[in-house]
C-alpha cells in the first residue's frame, strides 16, 4: 500500500505542477483535477480517447497520443524503489517470493487504475472568440466542444503491463536486489549493462535539468520551462540521444500548436510536408547541433566503462561489446516506442474541413524504428569494446593481484 500510494502521489504532484505551469489551472468547469488524472493515466500506459461535438451542421475531430515521460519516470523510480525496499537485506530470494511481493502491489494497483480510468473524463466548450466563424456557429447551433474519456479495459491492461515492466526492470538494474539462485549466474551479463543504460538515460535528464535551469535564469519563460521539465523533459532529451547516434525521425508541426523546444527543432518540423529530423537537417539551421553527436559518444563510452567496471574481470572484450550492443538496442527501441507524438484537432462546418480560425493543427513525430535500433546496436558494439579496454587497468571483482 505504501508503494502504490507513494507512487501515485508523486505522479499526481508532478503532473499537477507541470499542468499548472502550463496554464491548465484556468480550464473551465473545475476540470483541472480531471486533466491531472488523465495525465497520470497516460503516464502509466493507459488509454485516453478524445471526442468532439459541434451540433448537427458541424463536426470536430481530435486525437492525441503522447506519453508524459517526466511523470512516467518519477512514478517508475518511486515504485521500483518501494518494491525493492523490503528485499534490500536479502542475497537470494525464490521466484515465488518475488512474485508474491509483485502480486501484492498489483492487487492494490488494479483498483487504483480502475478509479483513475473512471475519473479521467471531461468535456470543454471551445472558444472561437469573436468573428464571422463564431457568429456562424452560434447561428447554426454548432459551437464546438471537445472532451476526453479514459477507456477502462485498455487502461487496466496496459497499466498492469507497465507495472510489471517497472518491477522487472527494478530487479534487473538494482545491484543489491535478490534473485532466485538459478538466475544469479546470468546477472553478471545482464545487470551491469542494464544499470549502465539507466545511468545513461538519467544522465541525459540531469543535463536537461541543468540546461532548463540556465534557460529559465537567462531568458525567462519560467512557466513554460517548468511545464516542459515536469511533463515531458525525457520526451525531448531521449530522442536527442538517438539523433546523436545518427537516427532519423519524421515529423510535422502545423497550426497553432507550439512546442516548448529549441527554436531550431520547431523550424525543422514546421514544413508543409513531413520533414526529416536528424543531425544533418538540424545542422543546416544551427551548426551547434553536432554537439548531440559529441555528447552521445562521450556519455555512451562512459556508460560502457561503468558497465565493464561492474562486470567480473574474466569477461572478455567481445562480450562487453555484445552486452552493450543488446542493451543499447533495447534502450533505443524503448525510446522510439515511447517518444512518438501524434496530435490533431480540426473543425468542419457544412462539409468544409479544417475551419476554426487557426484552431486546426497537427503535431506528428515518429522515428524510423529499425534504423535507430540498428544504429544503437552498432554504437553499442564499438562503445562496449572501448569501455572494456578503458576498464582493464581498474581493479574489478574477480581480478587477482600478481604482486
Amino acid at each position: 500500500m505504501a508503494a502504490v500510494l507513494t507512487g501515485l502521489a508523486v505522479m499526481f504532484l508532478v503532473a499537477a505542477l507541470g499542468l499548472w505551469a502550463a496554464g491548465a489551472a484556468t480550464l473551465p468547469d473545475s476540470a483541472f483535477p480531471r486533466v491531472v488524472t488523465a495525465t497520470v493515466v497516460t503516464a502509466v500506459g493507459g488509454s485516453v480517447r478524445l471526442s468532439g461535438d459541434a451540433g448537427v451542421f458541424a463536426r470536430t475531430h481530435a486525437s492525441l497520443a503522447v506519453l508524459p515521460l517526466s511523470v512516467t519516470l518519477v512514478g517508475a523510480l518511486v515504485l521500483g524503489a518501494a518494491f525493492l525496499r523490503p528485499l534490500r537485506h536479502r542475497a537470494v530470494a525464490s521466484g515465488r517470493e518475488l512474485a508474491g511481493w509483485a502480486a501484492r502491489i498489483a492487487v492494490l494497483w488494479l483498483p487504483a487504475l480502475v478509479g483513475l480510468a473512471f475519473a479521467a473524463r471531461q468535456t470543454f466548450a471551445v472558444d472561437l472568440r469573436s468573428g464571422t466563424l463564431s457568429d456562424l456557429t452560434d447561428l447554426l447551433d454548432a459551437s464546438p466542444k471537445i472532451g476526453f474519456t479514459s477507456d477502462v479495459p485498455p487502461t487496466v491492461l496496459f497499466g498492469l503491463l507497465w507495472l510489471a515492466g517497472v518491477l522487472l526492470l527494478a530487479l534487473l538494474v538494482a545491484r543489491g536486489a535478490p534473485l532466485p539462485g538459478r538466475l544469479l549466474r546470468g546477472q553478471e551479463s545482464v545487470r551491469p549493462a542494464a544499470h549502465a543504460m539507466v545511468e545513461l538515460l538519467l544522465a541525459y535528464v540531469v543535463i536537461g535539468l541543468v540546461a532548463a535551469l540556465v534557460t529559465a535564469i537567462t531568458r525567462g519563460h519560467v512557466a513554460s520551462v517548468c511545464a516542459l521539465v515536469l511533463l515531458g523533459l525525457p520526451n525531448l532529451l531521449w530522442p536527442a540521444l538517438t539523433l546523436g547516434l545518427g537516427a532519423t525521425w519524421n515529423g510535422r508541426l502545423e497550426g497553432p500548436f507550439g512546442l516548448p523546444v529549441p527554436q531550431v527543432l520547431e523550424t525543422v518540423l514546421r514544413t508543409p510536408d513531413i520533414s526529416r529530423l536528424n543531425l544533418r537537417s538540424l545542422t543546416d539551421y544551427d551548426g551547434r547541433a553536432w554537439w548531440l553527436l559529441v555528447v552521445a559518444a562521450v556519455l555512451l563510452v562512459a556508460a560502457a566503462f561503468r558497465m565493464a567496471v561492474r562486470s567480473p574481470a574474466r569477461v572478455r572484450l567481445w562480450r562487453h561489446a555484445v552486452h552493450l550492443a543488446a542493451a543499447l538496442a533495447l534502450t533505443v527501441l524503448m525510446i522510439c516506442l515511447t517518444g512518438r507524438i501524434s496530435a490533431h484537432y480540426g473543425l468542419s462546418l457544412l462539409g468544409i474541413g479544417n475551419l476554426g480560425g487557426g484552431l486546426a493543427g497537427e503535431v506528428v513525430l515518429r522515428p524510423r524504428l529499425w534504423q535507430a535500433v540498428g544504429l544503437g546496436a552498432l554504437w553499442g558494439l564499438v562503445a562496449g569494446f572501448l569501455g572494456g579496454l578503458l576498464a582493464r587497468p581498474v581493479h574489478r571483482r574477480g581480478a587477482v593481484d600478481t604482486a
